[in-house]
């Protein structure tokens, strides 16, 4: 709905106000419209000079909004307001022409003034409905810092194109412990490098799921907490590394809420885009890759699919392993050459991505934790986990795919290492993500931890389970996740 690219002071305009969910003009419109309504029924000394004041205001808080861009959400306070208006003003015209003051009948204008506050309290509505999302601050002792690569792997061919030429390249965006940014420095755009990018990666995802796009049109104009190319933190610490595939369809930045509380207490977390899997992926060039995976309505064509797809992403995360690698041996010039510690990595992944992570764990040794979000395991079931495991999953429920539950125990079970389920109470799927930070409040949807409880509860339940096994930071895991929702735990059969 916006008509063009903001700058710095049109940002300043539509910044939201966090808990009111709507900018302060348009808040000021909003008071407007309601003040003309109300208007109608003011004993006449005051009814001229309310309309007068309300239209001032509304005329001088929608034209900078429509400069900056309207948000779609406004449209039922203007069309309220643009319906109000005639009844407010016919009193003051007929006067000013001499003719006597007319108005309309209580019981006439009973219904209309109804409509019109029906329309304006829309806006608000649909603000707190569809929000531009607020991330929360991270809490750990490290600002955060990130920056967007693109890698190519010269050993592995594109398999979803037939050109032979071709090979497999990744998006990735890295958020890291950083020094302390100046005040007021620019934060992150999120979804995206530059809002263009942002835009055409929300348009992606709301087709992917079926929304309109024009729902989700307040998510590019978010900003999460990081700095872009902030310097990385001093002292020399060396980071572990977490590696983060999203859901299907899913991108690099959906769990940004949740790679900056990690990069906050010392991770390098890197999240992938794997191009024709997720929704959309900008490369480098300009060009734009969409989604080509899709269900094809027969169950065992779709496992067979998923397992395919899944392993393209296992070798994904590898890859990138390996370049990570690389970067902190001074491969390349790079600020985080000699800071990275790859021998302490985890993969880690959503739903799809939560299956391609077990995969890469099975395969890839480098690997010392695996973390499943609520993920479906796809693919081979051996070799067996040998890593330990956490997997955070909501709650079974009728509507649960029958071989949910039992799969995903199989493979925790047959670990060699010690296994974690935490069932999340109040989770849904999507809990596990960003969506609770700007999609509606409904339980089957988002769950019921909040809007910033959902990626808050997921952090900290990650922390725990990484700080003691690739930290050694004091307690056991089964000391500390029965904290964040009811724990199973899968000790390793010494039978085998």
């Amino acid at each position: 709905m916006r008509q063009r690219t903001p700058g710095a002071e049109d940002e300043r305009v539509t910044e939201i106000i966090p808990g009111l969910f709507m900018s302060p003009l348009e808040i000021l419109v909003l008071l407007g419209a309601v003040a003309l309504v109300v208007a109608r029924w003011l004993p006449p000394a005051a009814r001229p000079r309310v309309t007068i004041a309300a239209g001032a205001v509304l005329a001088m808080s929608a034209f900078p909004l429509g400069l900056a861009g309207i948000r779609w959400q406004l449209l039922p306070v203007l069309a309220g307001a643009a319906l109000a208006v005639p009844f407010a003003l016919a009193p003051l015209l007929r006067r000013r022409t001499g003719r006597p003051a007319w108005r309309a009948r209580w019981w006439l204008a009973l219904p209309g003034s109804a409509a019109c506050a029906g329309l304006i309290a829309a806006g608000p509505v649909a603000a707190w409905a569809f929000p531009v999302p607020e991330f929360p601050a991270p809490t750990g002792a490290f600002a955060v810092g990130t920056r967007v690569v693109q890698w190519t792997d010269p050993l592995r061919p594109e398999t979803f194109t037939a050109d032979p030429n071709d090979r497999r390249t990744v998006v990735v965006q890295l958020w890291y412990p950083a020094q302390r940014s100046p005040a007021g420095a620019q934060r992150a755009q999120y979804l995206g490098r530059t809002q263009a990018e942002a835009r055409t990666v929300a348009a992606a995802l709301a087709h992917g799921v079926g929304l309109p796009g024009f729902l989700v049109d307040g998510v590019p104009q978010a900003r999460s907490h990081a700095v872009f190319d902030a310097p990385v933190a001093g002292g020399g610490e060396r980071f572990p590394v977490v590696l983060f595939s999203p859901g299907s369809g899913g991108v690099r930045t959906q769990n940004t809420a949740w790679a900056e509380e990690l990069a906050s207490h010392g991770y390098l977390v890197a999240a992938l885009d794997h191009p024709y899997d997720s929704a959309a992926v900008v490369l480098a060039d300009g060009r734009v890759i969409t989604s080509e995976t899709a269900s094809t309505g027969d169950p065992d064509q779709d496992e067979k699919l998923a397992a395919d797809w899944t392993a393209v992403r296992a070798a994904d995360l590898s890859f990138v392993l390996t370049r990570l690698t690389g970067l902190d041996r001074g491969e390349t010039a790079d600020p985080l050459t000699g800071r990275l510690d790859t021998g302490r990595a985890a993969v880690t992944g959503h739903s799809m991505g939560g299956a391609a992570a077990l995969q890469a764990a099975r395969q890839d040794r480098r690997f010392a934790a695996v973390i499943d979000l609520d993920g479906f395991p796809h693919g081979p079931a051996s070799p067996a986990l040998d890593r330990p495991t956490l997997a955070l999953t909501q709650a079974v429920t009728p509507a649960t795919d029958p071989r949910y539950l039992p799969r995903l125990t199989a493979a925790l079970k047959a670990n060699s290492a010690t296994s974690y389920r935490v069932t999340v109470p109040g989770a849904a799927h999507l809990t596990f993500m960003d969506g609770p930070l700007y999609l509606p409040p409904v339980p089957s949807i988002v769950g019921t931890l909040g809007r910033t409880g959902s990626p808050c509860v997921v952090a900290a339940a990650t922390l725990a389970f990484l700080d003691a096994v690739l930290r050694g930071g004091p307690g056991d895991p089964a000391g500390v996740l029965p904290a964040y929702g009811r724990l199973t735990v899968y000790p390793p059969d010494t039978g085998r």
